[in-house]
């Protein structure tokens, strides 16, 4: 059965934001290279009431075009308004009205079988509107923050909860995310656990000391790669530091925590030995991670980390906290240590590994059952599933 997809994401990359959604994108390519589905995506784009949207990285998003081909995928880039800081909750009316229009257009020309909404908010509540006019089911997938923190807010969280009530099936990217889910009040009955992919061919084993080499480093290095943002807690990697006097620190990410992670080094003494990478380009993670001892990631909340499979499938071992499918993704000793959130138990874990380093085949098959393909599987025969079922 072919089905016609409306993929809606509010994370998704473009011109101004390569990095952005980018297993969003990876997920959709793999859907669309399937003869079962056509794939449009509409990527809606956030605008603050000018003069606001004039400035800085708003006037790049300005710049982008409405429609375009995206590494072979149609996408469509409606804009709608936003109250920087203040949104939240207005921004499903607001984003509603703004592509309801376009959305009925191409409804017109060629139907949608199924709305798939790869965020719960406020992707979830949009679709879920999109869903009445149309009279087309949807489905929402569960990423992380989003049922973390748009769940359980007072403004939005009955938003998320209809949108899921609503919804013909859901997905979560890992058995724990689904039960996040569950404690929240949704039905685990109508959850989908849908892991995410990894190109294998891309994330491979490499010369360890030749990475290092190529990048200018010595000595052991422990990467960290995620948003710079207090959740992240890239603070309690720096203050490990003074407990690893010969480790390199390197955080690949950009965020507005880079001003405090700075002062706090230096308030340390270790800001020598941390290096600030910003927004590394997905395609050049690979070598990073090659010239890693240990990917380092104690965030306060997951849902299940892309990085850590792409670090695993390079042959790197974790030191994560005990946060969103960690215990699902480290199923044997040697894919790493799930630690306390501390910078005591950071420092044991990682001085741990480096004296005693797994087998780095053996960490790599631990991601091995991560691939697009069977993501892209799961994905078609839950999309067919609720078109067959309506």
């Amino acid at each position: 059965m072919t089905i016609n997809v409306l993929t809606l994401s509010t994370l998704f990359p473009d011109m101004s934001r390569p990095n952005f959604g980018v297993f969003v994108e990876r997920q959709a390519r793999e859907l669309a290279s399937r003869p079962e589905a056509d794939v449009t995506v509409i990527a809606p784009v956030g605008l603050p009431p000018w003069p606001l949207s004039l400035a800085g990285r708003y006037a790049r998003l300005r710049a982008l075009p409405a429609k375009e081909r995206w590494r072979e995928l149609t996408v469509y880039r409606p804009t709608f308004p936003i109250i920087p800081k203040f949104g939240g909750r207005t921004n499903v009316a607001a984003m509603t009205r703004a592509i309801l229009p376009l959305v009925r257009r191409l409804h017109v020309e060629k139907p949608f079988d199924v709305i798939d909404a790869s965020f719960f908010f406020p992707d979830g509540p949009v679709a879920q509107r999109l869903s009445r006019a149309l009279g087309i089911p949807y489905s929402v997938k569960a990423r992380g923050a989003d049922i973390h923190y748009w769940g359980t807010r007072k403004s939005t969280r009955k938003l998320v909860r209809r949108a899921a009530e609503d919804a013909a099936g859901l997905l979560a990217v890992s058995d724990a995310m689904r039960r996040s889910m569950a404690r929240l009040g949704i039905d685990p009955e109508k959850i989908r656990v849908h892991y995410t992919g990894v190109d294998l061919d891309t994330f491979e084993l490499t010369d360890r000391e030749a990475a290092k080499a190529a990048l200018g480093f010595s000595g052991p290095v422990v990467l960290c790669v995620g948003a710079l943002i207090p959740r992240k807690g890239q603070d309690l990697l720096v203050r490990a530091l003074p407990d690893l006097p010969d480790v390199t620190l390197l955080l690949a990410g950009q965020g507005s925590y880079r001003r405090t992670l700075e002062n706090l080094a230096q308030e340390l003494g270790v800001e020598r030995r941390i290096g600030f990478l910003g927004s590394v380009p997905h395609h050049k993670l690979p070598r990073i991670f090659a010239a890693a001892d240990i990917m380092a990631l104690p965030s306060e909340s997951e849902g299940l980390a892309n990085a850590w499979v792409e670090a695993l499938a390079c042959g790197t071992p974790l030191v994560i906290t005990d946060v969103g499918g960690a215990r699902e993704l480290l199923d044997r000793p040697e894919a790493g240590r799930i630690v306390e959130r501390t910078p005591e138990a950071i420092a044991d874990a990682i001085h741990a590994t480096l004296a005693d380093p797994p087998d780095r085949q053996a960490v790599r098959e631990t991601a091995l059952r991560f691939t697009w393909s069977a993501n892209g599987d799961a994905l078609v025969a839950h999309l067919q599933g609720i078109v067959a079922s309506r």
